[in-house]
């Protein structure tokens, strides 16, 4: 099998911070914090704040437009991801002995097959600057719609068309999805929350500058 050419590249001159084009965004940086199913910060996020590409927070400020008339706003987990922090990851996946998170994020798979399934990218879609992770917020409740299953968790509760849920649950994954779809992304098939891009700008390059409105200034 022939293997795609990449770049890995540390010019964030394409990215701009997302709270800058969709005010309205809500932001949870889970790999900031030590709530994530590694249980430390990750390598790469020096703040709680979501970056993307230009066209990506564009995108999502017509997505949140749309979702504003419905009474809901955007809850961001995770956006643009560095290489190192996927790096730290697969370090993570390599240490046997930690699995202090297992039961809250992955208690009915063991770590290796967290990559396996491909829940864990080795090479990660967030790190081209396009994905983000998300769900949304019920203006009128101030909560988050119940999805059937949390962010990240690892498992087939995850699956965006998974029908072990309620039919409640299952339309409030597909109201985001709809949106999402018909703002120019693409879902994948293991988690209800994450999207991507349909026309990147970077389909080929990996970045690996830190999660920081700081180091977009520079």
């Amino acid at each position: 099998m022939k293997v795609k050419k990449t770049d890995i590249a540390a010019d964030p001159s394409g990215f701009v911070l997302l709270a800058d084009y969709v005010p309205a965004v809500i932001q949870e940086i889970r790999y900031y914090s030590t709530y994530n199913f590694i249980g430390d910060r990750i390598d790469g996020y020096e703040e709680p704040c979501a970056l993307l590409t230009k066209e990506a927070a564009r995108a999502l400020r017509a997505v949140s437009n749309e979702l504003s008339v419905q009474g809901y706003r955007l809850k961001v987990f995770d956006a643009y991801r560095p290489v190192c922090a996927v790096r730290h990851f697969i370090l993570w996946g390599i240490e046997d002995q930690d699995i202090r998170m297992k039961p809250y994020f992955y208690p009915d798979l063991e770590k290796q097959e967290l990559f396996e399934k491909g829940y864990i990218a080795k090479q990660s879609s967030h790190s081209r600057g396009s994905a983000v992770d998300l769900t949304l917020l019920d203006m009128r409740t101030g909560k988050e719609p119940d999805m059937g299953g949390p962010f990240d968790f690892f498992g087939e509760l995850s699956h965006p068309g998974y029908r072990g849920v309620t039919q409640e649950q299952y339309e409030n994954r597909m109201i985001l999805q709809r949106a999402m779809i018909r703002g120019g992304f693409e879902p994948i098939d293991c988690e209800w929350w994450h999207f991507t891009l349909r026309d990147e700008p970077y389909p080929d390059t990996y970045f690996d500058f830190p999660v920081s409105s700081e180091y977009l200034r520079r």
